[in-house]
């Protein structure tokens, strides 16, 4: 190490002390300093010396150079990201300086971070109060208890999955469901018209030994209910052994076992082992995956999102389905996007959009304020129908990644990354002061009269 170079390694150190537990006293001792050396050391009051690194490296056995080169690049990176929230866009600070203040003081360092992760808190805590409107009687909101459930859990559940792929070798997939509910249970399926099913799309008639289907839907429906009726007669107490792990209300309860079941019948008729390796194969194209398993649009781009077997983790997506006023309802997600939990999305998201061209795959990249970059596919799905004057909702689905993924799926080839739309959680929680879409201002933002100026926007921000 060359006399004259000072090094100066405090987060470094600081973060190599709690990983292993030690206090400033611990590491002292094993390092045969004072605990106010090993103080100053961890806040860039004192540079470490040659003799100190080789200690450190020889004591913990590391490479030096995870010393050496740390410097605060981690620390630096994180506030550099910080920074990037729109809320300081008016502000200059020249990475030189971000760099020094990782560098020279961490504590202060640290005291931002912490800062900024409370107020992130605090803005969605906010939003949550302002969006929900106050009731007497706090009520248990079941959709939330069970989508915080699922959510908790990315969506993903191995052991269903394992049970799920037994069971359709045992059925031999989903052509062989129909003989095998006649053979193990002794059902017979019929198909009838909606008048004799009276607003049933699946009944299973115990007395007669029947699983009567509405003969209005499509193939992939029924082959979803038979397998749906097939999970609750056998892999009930694996859903039980799930449904042990929470706490819910009545109605969540029922909503998060109908869930459960749901995705075990989707396990069944896309088993986890041949369909991820079918996903890769074909680069996530959802169409040609469906094609391939008798499935339909959305009933695949669903079964991509649950692709998170510890050891054989695919592409983590997320995904939402939302109706032409914007009410959302589903969503789940495995790769960190942070969705609205209470009103609207952002309108320059094109899954609002896909409306416009019914059944074709829209894509996008999406930029949030602090940075992230995702990369998404829209397309519009249809419930119901089935004849002529028949009620049917359309719908439209959004399926997304993190950027750094995008180049493995379809749709991002072979075009190159265009620039991403500039997009919010939702309103309140977005700090694109200029944004012309805008419909609510951003919590903590003061609005300008505009008695003398107006911006283009739909309100104007003072500066503080």
């Amino acid at each position: 190490m060359a006399a004259d170079r000072r090094l100066y390694v405090g987060p470094s150190l600081r973060r190599l002390r709690r990983d292993r537990g030690l206090t400033q006293a611990d590491m002292a001792a094993d390092l045969e300093i004072s605990p106010s050396y090993v103080a100053l050391l961890e806040r860039n009051h004192r540079p470490l010396s040659a003799e100190l690194l080789l200690r450190l490296a020889q004591t913990y056995k590391l490479d030096m150079s995870t010393l050496a080169g740390g410097g605060g690049a981690e620390e630096t990176a994180r506030l550099q990201g910080v920074l990037k929230d729109p809320m300081f866009a008016d502000i200059d600070l020249p990475g030189l300086e971000v760099a020094d203040l990782a560098a020279n003081f961490p504590g202060v360092m640290e005291a931002l971070l912490r800062l900024y992760t409370t107020y992130q808190e605090e803005q969605l805590a906010l939003a949550d109060r302002h969006s929900a409107e106050p009731r007497d009687d706090d009520a248990s909101d079941p959709v939330a208890e069970s989508r915080r459930f699922l959510a908790a859990r990315r969506n993903s559940f191995p052991a269903l999955d394992d049970a799920a792929e037994r069971l359709s070798q045992a059925t031999g997939g989903a052509d062989g469901l129909i003989a095998y509910l006649k053979s193990r249970h002794g059902l017979r399926v019929r198909r009838l018209p909606p008048t004799v099913m009276v607003g049933s799309v699946r009944r299973l008639d115990h007395h007669r030994r029947e699983v009567l289907l509405a003969d209005d839907q499509d193939h992939a429906s029924q082959s979803f209910q038979l397998a749906l009726q097939l999970a609750y007669l056998e892999l009930g107490g694996d859903v039980d052994a799930l449904m042990a792990e929470g706490s819910f209300s009545e109605s969540a309860e029922r909503l998060t076992r109908r869930a459960l079941a749901s995705y075990a019948a989707a396990a069944l008729l896309m088993p986890y082992t041949a369909f991820a390796r079918a996903a890769e194969q074909r680069r996530y194209d959802v169409e040609a995956l469906g094609r391939q398993f008798g499935t339909s649009f959305e009933q695949t781009a669903h079964r991509l999102t649950t692709l998170q077997k510890p050891g054989d983790e695919r592409l983590p997506f997320f995904f939402i389905r939302v109706d032409e006023a914007g009410n959302v309802s589903k969503r789940l997600d495995g790769a960190g996007f942070p969705f609205a939990r209470h009103g609207g999305g952002c309108p320059l998201w094109n899954v609002h959009q896909a409306f416009r061209t019914p059944r074709q795959i829209v894509t996008q990249w999406l930029e949030l304020p602090d940075g992230q970059r995702f990369f998404s596919i829209a397309r519009t799905v249809t419930a119901g129908g089935g004849g002529f004057g028949k009620a049917k909702v359309e719908r439209a689905i959004a399926l997304g990644c993190a950027a750094e993924h995008a180049h493995r799926l379809v749709y991002s080839q072979p075009q190159a990354p265009v620039e991403a739309t500039p997009i919010g959680v939702t309103c309140r929680l977005c700090h694109r002061t200029e944004c012309v879409a805008r419909s609510a201002p951003p919590i903590g933002r003061q609005i300008l009269p505009d008695d003398i100026r107006r911006t283009g926007a739909p309100f104007g921000f003072s500066d503080s």
